[in-house]
């Protein structure tokens, strides 16, 4: 893990309601945001993080800060639908703008670049081609995307821990593809909006293979409505395999039969896309 000045200050900002942030506290230990807060604290050591849910009526910044006064913001995946208009969604698509318009650079994953592409005038729909669920496979970077910094030392294609039931439709204006796969067409973009600078990935770069096993499980009725399982048991043995590779994430024959490589056990490597967006856009006291 890199190391970081103590004067960075970020804010992770967990899109996820309260009873989602229940379900998969009782699933894998954690909300999506105190995942982030995580990884945020072990690659840069020292970091002051504060935590934040946008999509809550009561949501609220630390008293006396302000968006422009953070290095980076963090946005999480969550089980958010930006196509439908609720109070949640009006709220954590507001509060995007609000950090686009602070100039401060933002960072995010899943519903996070979601969040961003709506806000900046692009559009999300549900999945189009089918459920893309445990992992993303083949993920290519484009032209731009070899080439760009979020990418830096990812291979020509590769696997990542992905489970969305929605997608990026269309980027706004003046966004950048990075990176694609035969299911998903944006996997990774650059968006530019409003001063502000957002780098963002479909998948899930933040999570491990304990918390890969568990959203399966969270959502084993709509795999199985997909036609991905043939029933929840076909859901927990796929779950157990990838649970023993966490424990075990050398063992070469549980990755075979995953069909995985060290893009996604290693979490050095799996982590590459945080830790570049730190390295390369994020500047202590900006």
């Amino acid at each position: 893990m890199q190391s970081a000045p103590s004067t960075f200050r970020f804010l992770v900002a967990e899109s996820e309601t309260p009873e989602a942030r229940e379900k998969r506290r009782a699933s894998v230990g954690r909300s999506s945001g105190e995942t982030y807060l995580d990884i945020i604290r072990r690659l840069a050591p020292g970091a002051s993080c504060d935590h934040i849910q946008p999509a809550d009526a009561d949501a609220a910044l630390p008293p006396g800060a302000s968006l422009a006064e953070y290095d980076a913001v963090f946005l999480t995946g969550s089980p958010l639908h930006l196509y439908e208009e609720t109070p949640e969604t009006r709220r954590t698509v507001a509060f995007m703008r609000s950090v686009f318009a602070s100039g401060a650079p933002s960072f995010g994953s899943c519903a996070g670049l979601q969040v961003a592409t709506v806000a900046a005038g692009g559009s999300v729909r549900p999945n189009a081609r089918r459920l893309e669920a445990g992992f993303a496979r083949r993920i290519t970077p484009t032209a731009d995307g070899r080439s760009h910094p979020l990418l830096a030392g990812r291979p020509a294609a590769f696997d990542a821990p992905a489970i969305h039931t929605d997608e990026v439709a269309a980027l706004p204006p003046g966004a950048t593809l990075l990176a694609g796969n035969r299911l998903t067409a944006v996997q990774a973009a650059e968006i530019r909006f409003d001063g502000g600078v957002f780098w963002g990935v479909q998948y899930h770069p933040e999570i491990g293979l304990d918390e890969v096993a568990g959203a399966l499980r969270r959502q084993a009725d709509t795999l199985v409505e997909a036609g991905l399982a043939r029933g929840e048991d076909d859901v927990e043995a796929y779950a157990l395999q990838v649970d023993a590779l966490h424990r075990e994430p050398n063992q070469r024959d549980l990755a075979w039969r995953l069909g995985l490589d060290e893009q996604v056990t290693d979490e050095r490597l799996r982590l590459a896309e945080m830790r570049n967006f730190i390295g390369a856009l994020v500047r202590p006291g900006r």
